[in-house]
């Protein structure tokens, strides 16, 4: 099992042969703008919420691949509307698909679409795969939620640390405890100003609590 790094939230999970895009916002990110959307593929795509910042090229790839989008089931009605099959979901809940199971878990932020309608509720998922279990927390606020987590062992988890709409880094660092997962990919710093973080710095913060953490370049592959 591998991820690739796409920049802000965007990254794809291959395994069992099947492609899992995470949040799709590439062509309005200078950092990702030599990044080909439809040479990507998906099998399928899961959605956490629908600020723009995770759904801007959802539709385009969805159309040039034709992959089945995992969402909440409110974005899933948004998307009927526009003849895209979705699996709807809700917190939770946990459907098994031919790659593996998906549980949608809560995350504590906001979740409006682009066009203004409601998104419904924002949140994460535990993806179960290849006897591995990886954690997508989505744009989430440090939540006690989180220690429902904590048994699972899970083997990975991605972790919003830019801070401002997001966790920061320091209660990303108190979440891997609640979590009770100590390898962690950062995401969602450094796409906008307010977002922007010392990544050196928030390095050795990981570093120094005992965490594994890995704060990959675009386009960077990590085996999971």
């Amino acid at each position: 099992m591998k991820t690739t790094y796409y920049g802000q939230s965007t990254l794809m999970i291959e395994t069992e042969g099947k492609k899992l895009l995470f949040d799709p916002f590439i062509t309005p990110n200078p950092a990702a703008k030599h990044i080909d959307i439809h040479a990507l593929k998906p099998d399928y795509i899961l959605v956490s919420h629908g600020h723009g910042d995770h759904v801007a090229d959802l539709v385009a790839i969805q159309k040039s691949s034709g992959a089945l989008v995992i969402c909440i089931a409110e974005i899933a009605g948004w998307l009927g509307k526009k003849g895209i099959e979705a699996h709807g979901m809700n917190i939770g809940g946990g459907f098994n698909f031919d790659f593996g199971r998906v549980k949608m878990v809560n995350a504590v932020h906001s979740s409006t679409m682009p066009d203004g309608a409601a998104g419904g509720n924002p949140a994460g998922f535990v993806l179960y795969s290849e006897g591995k279990k990886i954690y997508y927390a989505g744009d989430t606020a440090l939540t006690y939620d989180m220690k429902l987590l904590e048994d699972e062992n899970l083997d990975w988890a991605v972790l919003p640390i830019g801070d401002n709409y997001t966790m920061g880094v320091d209660d990303a660092i108190k979440a891997t405890d609640f979590i009770n997962c100590k390898n962690i990919i950062g995401v969602h710093y450094d796409t906008f100003p307010v977002i922007a973080i010392d990544k050196e710095e928030a390095r050795e913060k990981f570093v120094k609590a005992g965490i594994n953490i890995k704060l990959p370049a675009i386009g960077e592959e990590i085996e999971l």
